[in-house]
Formats: structure tokens, sequence, C-alpha cells
């Protein structure tokens, strides 16, 4: 066992991968990854979580929480670039890890994506039911209280969950239910989908930026930093700035740390890379298109927010539709609510449509039964069975679990998992600085280590309850893996068969993947 889980995964296995009938389709673009990139992007994290940030944890200074934010993520938005463009397969940080640190990094960090795809599916549900209900208050019409919630949530001003007197988030399970259906249909249709969500949702945020404009008061940014300018800790014990009542790191980092997960739909692109044209170009095209925009829209919308409403009197549940309506624009609040479902129904599209594909690699591998997650459904070329799993799953969560409580442990399993890519392209540089790369992250070595360093502090600047819940969501996974995984591995196959492995320390040989084109249909084939 000791050398198979420190053993990378042949590239020509991932060769063999991309041929024959059970692999995904080929038919996303640039304009279609970038369009993808920006739907998981802007939504709950600029509709939502920037109303929780500024309220809670950075006031104004939430401006500078996005910029560094988004410093972090261009460090590792950079690293996954150019993995994209070395392994364009489905799997993402898990296929990266596999090439470079090993199996066991390989099953750590897949099982974290399946963290965050899922925790992230729950939240964005959970603010697509809020901006629902209070779109549906516009109209005259409100959820039952007791149907419109989850059963419990948690008061940062005295450190303790408290009941809420509700049952279930309804509107939150439906939309996850909806989005599932339309996710098995299949990937073209998902991906025309969200282009359309997205040119909406862009009109309305630049609505927002325009129009709030007018009625920003300079005045609500002083205090520009209330909590101040810092909230690191490690581990629970504060080393700079303020803590709340529960102890709870607050500053500027800390804000950072909180909205870090507006910016998670960028990794999400490279689980696409299987399904991109030509993923050697256009992969690391979506990435970085759709991350500098967004960045550049984040920091002008929280901008806004913060100078029309007073930090402490924003609205975490839907606080850009709330903004306008205190400040007496009703026919604003109305559009905006409108353009807020329709932004988070595309991250929740994109979040959703990711996760399978994580599972489908890691079942490719062994590591999970490949007859239910790694099978690909005969006319759609979807991963239908694990697409319906998640769907359920998501809409469990998001159907019982708080925001804040989703929005933290969201956050800590996508910093490890940028962490881990920035580490895996840092060893690849080291021991393979020949392999040809068609992407290449500048900066040399210093983009990698830049943005391991920073994606570090940011976790470090998280609650020390995130930490524990992570530990004991990865020693779960350890489990599944001793018990299943590691005797089911392509890698134990070969290693029972008597062929040559390689173990991490040894290198690795990558060279990048051949783009295999569909076959011809049999509509194509008549034709000719």
């Amino acid at each position: 066992m000791g050398r198979q889980i420190w053993t990378t995964k042949p590239l020509s296995l991932i060769h063999e991968e991309m041929k024959g009938e059970n692999r995904l389709r080929r038919v996303l673009g640039p304009v279609q990854l970038s369009s993808l990139g920006v739907g998981a992007i802007i939504g709950t994290g600029i509709f939502v979580l920037t109303g929780q940030a500024a309220h809670d944890k950075a006031g104004p200074a939430i401006i500078l929480s996005f910029v560094v934010s988004g410093i972090a993520c261009i460090f590792a938005a950079l690293c996954y670039a150019e993995f994209a463009s070395m392994a364009p397969v489905a799997g993402s940080a898990y296929t990266y890890a596999y090439t470079t640190l090993g199996e066991l990094m390989a099953w750590i960090i897949g099982w974290d994506l399946v963290l965050e795809y899922t925790v992230t599916s729950a939240t964005v549900a959970h603010g697509w039911s809020h901006y629902f209900q209070d779109f549906l208050s516009i109209l005259g019409i409100r959820v039952p209280h007791a149907w419109g919630f989850a059963p419990f949530d948690y008061n940062p001003a005295t450190g303790h969950f408290f009941t809420t007197g509700a049952f279930v988030d309804l509107p939150a399970v439906l939309i996850a239910l909806v989005v599932t259906a339309v996710l098995v249909k299949g990937i073209r249709e998902s991906a025309g989908l969200n282009t359309g969500i997205v040119i909406l949702k862009l009109a309305i945020v630049l609505l927002v930026i325009v129009l709030g404009s007018f009625y920003i008061n300079p005045a609500n940014w002083h205090p520009f930093a209330p909590y101040g300018y810092s909230g690191l800790s490690f581990f629970g014990e504060t080393l700079l700035g303020k803590t709340d009542a529960g102890g709870n790191p607050l500053g500027m980092l800390a804000g950072a740390a909180i909205i870090f997960f507006a910016y998670i739909g960028f990794d999400s692109l490279s689980t696409h890379a299987e399904e991109a044209k030509n993923p050697q170009r256009d992969v690391p095209v979506g990435i970085i298109t759709s991350l500098v925009l967004c960045t550049v829209l984040y920091i002008a919308v929280s901008a806004v927010l913060t100078g029309m409403v007073p930090y402490n009197k924003i609205n975490i549940d839907a606080p850009i539709s709330d903004a306008f309506r205190q400040v007496g624009l009703p026919w604003a609040q109305f559009v905006v609510s409108l353009g807020a479902l329709a932004g988070i129904t595309s991250v929740l599209l994109v979040m959703m449509l990711s996760q399978p594909r994580v599972l489908l690699a890691m079942a490719r591998d062994g590591l999970l039964p490949e007859s239910f997650f790694g099978a690909v459904h005969p006319r759609f070329r979807t991963p239908w069975k694990s697409t319906i799993l998640t769907g359920c799953v998501v809409a469990t969560a998001a159907a019982l679990l708080p925001l804040r409580i989703l929005a933290e442990l969201t956050n800590i399993g996508t910093l490890l998992a940028f962490v881990i890519v920035c580490g895996a392209v840092l060893i690849m540089r080291i021991r393979h600085p020949e392999t040809p790369r068609p992407f290449r992250a500048p900066l040399g070595l210093a983009t990698p280590i830049l943005g391991i360093l920073l994606c570090l502090m940011l976790m470090f600047s998280l609650p020390v309850e995130n930490w524990w819940r992570l530990i004991i969501w990865l020693v779960v996974g350890l489990l599944i893996y001793v018990g299943y995984g590691r005797h089911h591995s392509v890698v134990a196959r070969l290693m029972r068969e008597g062929k040559e492995v390689q173990p991490a320390w040894e290198g690795s040989e990558v060279q990048p993947v051949a783009v295999i084109a569909d076959p011809p249909s049999p509509r194509t084939k008549r034709k000719r």
C-alpha cells in the first residue's frame, strides 16, 4: 500500500480514457467556456455574500476584501490554466494531483472537491430561495415562514445557534431539482441556457453599478474599516485583529475569506476541459477572461452597495435588491431581484454541472464504483446517475443548513483545492521543466508560491470550526479510500498484474493529451 498511495497516474491511461464511447462530447468553444466561468462567478457571491461579509466582517472595507481575494485567485487561476492545457480531461484538480502527487493526494483533493461543489451548490440554492421570496414579496405574495427558511441559523453576535421556527427551505429544494433535470438532458443545452442567463445578469449588474452610483452617500463609507484591516487567525487563535462574540476573526482579511466564495467559478471550467473543442487554448482563455471581468465588477458593486446603505443596515439575504428598496426605488428592486434570480440560477447550473464530472474522473480510476459514478447516458452523453445523486444531496443540504455555515465550509474546501493545484504546478515546474505547456503561467516559480501563501492566509482567516469540519470530512474520505478505493483503483490493478508504476518521488512524464474528435453521428454518415 505504501508504494501505491504515492504512485502517479500514467498518462497512457488518460489517453485511453479519451477514446471510445464512455467519454464526454466536445462541444464547448471559448465563448461558451468564458460564459460558464462568468455564470459561475457572478451570482450568489455578488448578490448574497457581499451583504454578509460587509454586515458581519468588514464593513465598507469589503471593497479591499474583493481585491485581496481577487489577487489570490489570479495566481491560482494561472496555475489551473497551465494544468488544464496540459491535461484537458474531466476531473480538474483531482486529475492534476494524480499525475504529480500520487493516488492518496489525488483522493484527498477529489474528496475535497466533492465537498466544495456540493456545499457551494447548496449555498447557491439557499441564496436563490431568498431572492425568489423577495421577488414574490414585491408582487404581494409571501411564502409561509415554515417553508421558506432553514430550521436553524447562527448568530455571530452571540456565537450561538438558534432555531428559526421553520421546517424546510422549500424553494431551495425545488430549484435544485429543476436544475438537476436540465443537467441530465445534456451539456450543450446546459451551456446554451447559461449563455443566455449570463447576458441578462451582466446587464443587471451594470444597471446596479450605474443606477446605484447616483444614490451613493459618501458618509456611509465612514468608518471605512469598522472591524479593522486584518482578521488573521490560526486554529481559533486570533493573530491580528478583532473577534466577534464567538471568537471568530473580524476585519478586511476575514471578509476576504468569506467572499472568496464569489470567485470559485473559474476552477469549475477546468472540470469541463474534456468537453472543450480546443482545450489547450480555450480553457486558459475562459479561466482568465472570466476571472478578470468578474473581479472588476465585484469591486464596483461592493463600492456601490456600501455607499448606498450603511454596512450595519445591509440585508444579508438579499442585500442588493433591498438596498434599492431602502433608497426608495421599488421598480429597481423588482428588476434586480429578477436579474439575481437568473444570475444565481446560472451559478447553480455550473456548480451542479461540475460535481458529477469530478465523480466521473474518480470512478474511471476505480476509486469510486464505476457502474454508478462512471455511467454516461447513452443518448445524452452526461454522467446522469451521479448528476441525480448530486441534485438530491444539494436539495437536502439547501433545505436544512443556514447560509453562514454553508458559505464558510465552501470557502475552506475551495482554498485547500487551490493550495494543492498551486503545489502541483510548483512540483511540475521543478521536476519536469521540459514538459510541453500549451499555456505557461508567467513569473516562473513565483506564481505557484504566491498562490499557496495567499490561499493559506485566507484559510487561516476563517473560523476554527471550519477547520474541524474540513478535517472530519477528510477523515471520512480516507476511510472510504482505505475501505474501497485503494483495493479497486486502476493503479492497484496494474500493480497486481506486475506492470510498472511510478511513485511521485521518482517523477512522472506528463505530456499534453491529444484532442480526440467526436466520431460522426449516424445522421452525419448518412448525409455523406
